[in-house]
C-alpha cells in the first residue's frame, strides 16, 4: 500500500494569496502546488491530484477558490473530491473570510487575528475577531460536513491591511499552517 500524501488545504486562491502562500509554504518547508491558485481553482482535481503525487515532499499545501461563488462552487467541489481521496491525508483546513452574502458559514477550531493571536471566535476579512462562532468564506460552506482535519480561520490572505504582506514573510498564513503542523499527531 502507497503512503498517503500529507495536505492543507486553502481556501483561496487569488493571485495575492498565491503569492503570500508561496512564501508561507517555503517557510515550512513544504511544497505548494502554485497551479491550484486561480479565481476560481482553474484546474482538476484529479489534475491536483497527480501534482500532489509530483511533490518531492509533504506537506503539500493546494488552494481551493470558488470566486465569491455563494453556492457551491469548483473550490468546494475539488476540496471535497481531495478529502475523500484514498490517498491523501488532509492535515488541515485554512479557511479564508470574505465578504460573500449568503453563505452558511464554517465553525473552525480557533482563529488567527490579524495580529497574529490565536482567538475562539470568528475573524472577518481583515482579520479582526467577529465576536462569532461561525467564519464567512465563498469556499467554506462544505467544511462542516468534512470529518476530522483541523479547521484554522484567518483572514485574506496576502491583506489584512497589509499585516499578512508576503514581504513580511505572510505572517498570519504562515501560523496557520504552523499550527496545523505542531497540531498534527499524524505529521
Amino acid at each position: 500500500m502507497k503512503e498517503k500524501r500529507k495536505i492543507i488545504l486553502v481556501t483561496d486562491g487569488d493571485m495575492c494569496a498565491k503569492k503570500t502562500i508561496e512564501v508561507a509554504v517555503k517557510k515550512i518547508g513544504g511544497r505548494c502546488i502554485s497551479r491550484s491558485a486561480g479565481n476560481p481553482t482553474p484546474i482538476t482535481a484529479q489534475e491536483i491530484i497527480s501534482l500532489i503525487e509530483e511533490a518531492k515532499n509533504d506537506p503539500v499545501v493546494v488552494m481551493v477558490d470558488d470566486e465569491g461563488n455563494e453556492n457551491i462552487g469548483i473550490g468546494e467541489k475539488i476540496l471535497k473530491e481531495l478529502i475523500n481521496h484514498p490517498f491523501l491525508e488532509v492535515l488541515g483546513i485554512v479557511v479564508v473570510a470574505s465578504n460573500t452574502k449568503d453563505v452558511d458559514g464554517v465553525h473552525p477550531d480557533f482563529c488567527i487575528d490579524a495580529y497574529g493571536n490565536i482567538v475562539d471566535e470568528a475573524v472577518d476579512k481583515d482579520g479582526n475577531p467577529t465576536n462569532d462562532k461561525v467564519l464567512y468564506g465563498d469556499t467554506v460552506d462544505v467544511v462542516d460536513k468534512c470529518n476530522g482535519p483541523i479547521v484554522v480561520g484567518i483572514g485574506d490572505i496576502g491583506k489584512m491591511n497589509g499585516k499578512d504582506d508576503r514581504r513580511k514573510g505572510g505572517p498570519i498564513i504562515t501560523k496557520a499552517l504552523e499550527e496545523i503542523l505542531n497540531r498534527s499527531e499524524r505529521f
